[in-house]
């Protein structure tokens, strides 16, 4: 078992992770976790734990751990979203066929701003990149 363990652990958390360092090479023959690192996601910062000093690998195995979790996250955002247009279609069909005068009345105003809020945005952003791309044909 010990021989298929990975060399580090990540403890994701909101913003990134708490990095770990895997020994069970000690006389217990018991699996320590090292704590060595804690990393934000965000903005890509590594803060070494303690007095730590993260060697080269140490840096580099993280570095492609927050590359990896950052695609990640971009994937489920998307995934999300995708999900969300999906809700709204049956959202739509629900309205349509099912709800109530008393359930549309309860939750129509909350729509009706949500989607003219994400209209907005949409348009908005749409029409930035028109204007950016027929500036860079330009």
């Amino acid at each position: 078992m010990a021989g298929d363990l990975p060399e580090y652990f990540y403890r994701v958390r909101e913003n990134g992770a708490v990095v770990f360092r895997i020994d069970t090479e000690n006389r217990h023959r018991r699996i320590d976790m090292d704590q060595i690192a804690v990393v934000n996601v965000k903005n890509g910062e590594i803060k070494a734990h303690g007095d730590r000093v993260l060697s080269e690998d140490d840096l580099a195995e993280i570095t492609e751990w927050m590359e990896a979790r950052q695609a990640l996250l971009a994937e489920r955002d998307v995934d999300d979203i995708l999900r969300a247009v999906d809700h709204l279609n049956l959202t739509a069909q629900w309205a349509q066929s099912r709800a109530s005068e008393d359930q549309l009345e309860e939750v129509t105003d909350a729509l009706l701003l949500a989607m003219h809020d994400l209209r907005s945005v949409l348009v908005r952003k749409k029409s930035d990149r028109l204007m950016k791309a027929s500036r860079d044909k330009g």
